[in-house]
């Protein structure tokens, strides 16, 4: 079976991006994407980025592939390596994204509910004359 297949890489070293560009197509530096990926190619795949990924991680690095599974939750498998800025889990059938509340990612939150917040119709003053 093929199916369309998505990974993305933060911080590795250029020979996860050799590899990577050698059997998917890079559309924007660090994600690479199959259409017609098969399983046993893809599971091929993924274990080489698991061999090399242990032995030659960098600080802040991570690997993210992900691809259509209609037994998956979300209908949506995913594989991690590293540590990822976010955190994926499963609630009732979704999978959802989690990630750390920094003190940046706070302030954008804030500056985010202030733009949204709803305004109170300007009323016009009349004046005496």
């Amino acid at each position: 079976m093929t199916t369309m297949t998505l990974v993305v890489t933060r911080n590795v070293p250029d020979r996860f991006r050799g590899f990577l560009a050698s059997v998917m197509c890079e559309v924007t530096l660090g994600v690479y994407t199959s259409v017609q990926m098969r399983t046993g190619v893809r599971e091929r795949v993924w274990t080489v980025l698991c061999d090399w990924f242990g032995a030659e991680s960098e600080p802040n690095s991570a690997v993210v592939m992900t691809w259509p599974d209609a037994s998956a939750p979300g209908g949506q498998a995913f594989r991690t390596l590293g540590i990822p800025k976010v955190d994926l889990r499963e609630h009732d059938g979704m999978v959802l994204v989690r990630c750390e509340l920094t003190a940046e990612t706070r302030r954008t939150l804030d500056i985010h509910e202030e733009r949204n917040r709803p305004r109170e119709p300007a009323r016009e003053v009349v004046g005496e004359e």
